[in-house]
């Protein structure tokens, strides 16, 4: 960014959006009827993260593609459940709660009218965003995310963590490589082969079968890395299991096309932004406009007045 001691946050916007969606009762309206539970979650989010975290750089990560056709053509399964509605020419549509699609436009109207960098690249996820922002971050990095996929970010030595909502955003598991070590025995490098052995329902990623979460660590404490665990199935003396020897050989054509699908991309060509955390809004009319129309309220305001201060 511009220097290193600029603290960049990067959000996980539609991760935060859904949890905001789900936390705030649809009761909370516009004027003229519609839900805009997620739009006002949302900002609550951004200044209640603000004021504890003191970022000067803040990008809201969008999903351009949350679907990549990249990763579909390496793994069929990769996120198949979650499509609502099949398309030739475009991406997937994703199955989204119906009251929660009209309000993304407004998300993305509020915060370019407020002047907060928003950045999503065509044929990539907001990981993959994120991780081109972190990858080239000289200074430290805060990556705000209710996903566990974005642990393989974590790098103590390049001060990259995850802050992860437990509840809201008040409460944040701030995940560093000690707490990674702690609850899964890896650090964060490690998080992309334990994820890939494990597998992930909610991605469409089978795994290895009978390799869980425990096994999977067990493993890579063991033989390093996925390509040790690799190395380890052809040397008779390694130490797997009979089955574990068996299950992994069998996975052979998973293991070899899954770490391009679960590795975050970090080479997005990224659009020249101005990340600097606004003080003022962009466009004072069009907020406005956005906050009678939508009913904005409290939410808008304080988060004006923590940018303001």
């Amino acid at each position: 960014m511009r220097g290193v001691t600029r603290r960049l946050m990067l959000l996980d916007t539609a991760s935060l959006y859904f949890r905001a969606y789900f936390g705030v009762p649809d009761s909370v309206k516009a004027p003229d009827g519609t839900p805009v539970n997620a739009v006002r979650g949302l900002l609550d989010f951004i200044d209640r993260l603000v004021k504890d975290h003191r970022p000067d750089d803040l990008v809201a990560c969008m999903d351009a593609d949350w679907r990549p056709q990249w990763r579909v053509d390496l793994i069929p399964s990769y996120k198949a459940h979650r499509v609502a509605v099949e398309t030739e020419t475009g991406p997937d549509q994703e199955e989204v709660p119906d009251t929660l699609s009209p309000q993304v436009p407004v998300i993305e109207d509020v915060l370019d009218a407020l002047g907060i960098a928003r950045v999503g690249v065509e044929g990539y996820e907001a990981d993959d965003v994120i991780g081109t922002f972190a990858g080239r971050a000289t200074g430290p990095v805060d990556i705000v995310t209710g996903d566990r996929d974005l642990y393989q970010l974590v790098d103590d030595e390049r001060g990259v963590r995850v802050l992860y909502p437990l509840k809201g955003v008040g409460t944040l598991q701030l995940t560093d490589e000690t707490w990674l070590r702690e609850k899964y025995g890896v650090d964060g490098s490690g998080y992309a082969d334990l994820a890939l052995l494990r597998g992930d329902p909610s991605d469409g990623l089978p795994g290895v079968p009978g390799i869980g979460e425990k096994t999977a660590a067990k493993l890579l404490d063991a033989f390093g890395d996925l390509a040790g665990i690799m190395s380890a199935v052809d040397d008779p003396k390694s130490g797997l299991t009979p089955s574990q020897r068996r299950r992994l050989d069998e996975s052979r054509p998973y293991v070899a096309l899954a770490p391009e699908v679960v590795r975050v991309a970090g080479d997005v060509p990224l659009p020249d932004v101005d990340t600097a955390l606004p003080h003022s809004p962009r466009d004072p009319a069009a907020l406005d406009a956005l906050a009678a129309r939508w009913g904005l309220g409290g939410s808008l305001q304080r988060l004006l007045t923590t940018l303001g201060s």
